[in-house]
């Protein structure tokens, strides 16, 4: 039993890798988003794309490939030879790095927003709270979504922080350099003044 939650990493990667924006795009709307807009597997791209129907669906089914693993990590890890938060840190991280480098897209993917918002759904859901409510605001004051999600993982450390979740701060911190990463494009464009806004696409 005890190597079960060791195991769950793996499939938590597998989980992670399902490509939910690509099978919606061409199942409903004949579409690869992978070549068209910006190119994403994203809710966002897919969105733009097929509409907001089906971006809500991918943004949904992104975020419960976080939150699902996580949470049943979270039962796991109590037999597991890994000290409990690294057991589900490491679970969490596989789910995030699955839709970032997914196994079905040849190690390609989306930019780890989404899965990331349901991996802290399942581990710090008021931090998350008041940090979604941040991401909205500067999306709705913006248009900008790449804004948004800057700013939620850039607020989830320190709201961790604050509140004493310091078991979750490594998870936190690697995701936010993560985000940044994969969203470096976005910042020269927001730097620029050449990024696109959600509210003219």
């Amino acid at each position: 039993i005890c190597m079960l939650s060791i195991v769950w990493i793996f499939v938590a990667y597998g989980i992670g890798s399902i490509p939910f924006g690509l099978v919606f795009a061409k199942t409903f709307c004949h579409i690869d988003p992978r070549t068209g807009g910006s190119g994403n597997v994203g809710a966002t791209n897919v969105a733009r794309l097929c509409g907001k129907v089906w971006g809500g669906a991918t943004l949904l089914c992104d975020v419960l490939k976080g939150a699902v693993p996580v949470f049943i990590a979270g039962g796991l890890s109590g037999d597991s030879p890994l000290n409990p938060a690294t057991a589900v840190t490491l679970t969490a991280l596989a789910a995030v790095f699955g839709h970032r480098h997914s196994c079905f897209l040849g190690f390609k993917g989306g930019k780890a927003v989404a899965t990331s918002v349901g991996v802290f759904l399942a581990l710090a859901f008021w931090q998350l709270a008041i940090a979604g409510v941040l991401c909205l605001f500067l999306i709705w004051r913006s248009g900008f979504v790449s804004l948004g999600s800057l700013a939620l993982v850039t607020a989830m450390p320190v709201l961790l922080l604050v509140s004493g979740q310091f078991a979750l701060l490594p998870l936190a911190l690697i995701i936010m350099v993560l985000v940044y990463w994969t969203h470096r494009e976005n910042i020269h464009r927001l730097a620029r003044g050449q990024e696109k806004s959600w509210i003219k696409s």
